[in-house]
């Protein structure tokens, strides 16, 4: 069964949601969409770790390697969520002590079998 990009991609958050809230993070907020003049973009989970707020980029790979999916992040892209949350804590608030930007990869291996997830705190 062939999955098209955009259902990957949600699989991905899916299974990235449930990896994060078994860590113990609530999920806050997902697929979040900032549309203004200065910044434009999506947060695609943001979640509470304690008393910091949770930035969480989600990248996944259909017949890849973690390595694949981490080299995504480019320091433009890590701009780019920095600013997106700077946005988000303008507008939906927070109230967090700290804020912090997660990585989780999810891929599945090209042997086949279950997907694979890596996850790196402290990216950006």
């Amino acid at each position: 069964m062939t999955m098209d990009r955009a259902r990957v991609g949600r699989m991905g958050e899916r299974l990235a949601a449930a990896h994060l809230e078994e860590l113990g993070l609530r999920i806050v907020d997902r697929n979040w969409r900032c549309a203004g003049e200065a910044v434009r973009g999506e947060l695609d989970i943001v979640a509470r770790d304690g008393q910091t707020l949770v930035f969480c980029e989600v990248k996944t790979r259909r017949r890849a390697h973690a390595e694949s999916a981490f080299a995504a992040v480019t320091p433009r892209k890590q701009g780019q969520l920095r600013r997106l949350a700077g946005a988000y804590l303008a507008t939906a608030g927070g109230g967090a002590e700290a804020v912090r930007f997660d990585l989780v990869a999810v891929w599945w291996p090209p042997e086949g079998g279950r997907a694979r997830i890596a996850h790196v705190r402290g990216i950006a």
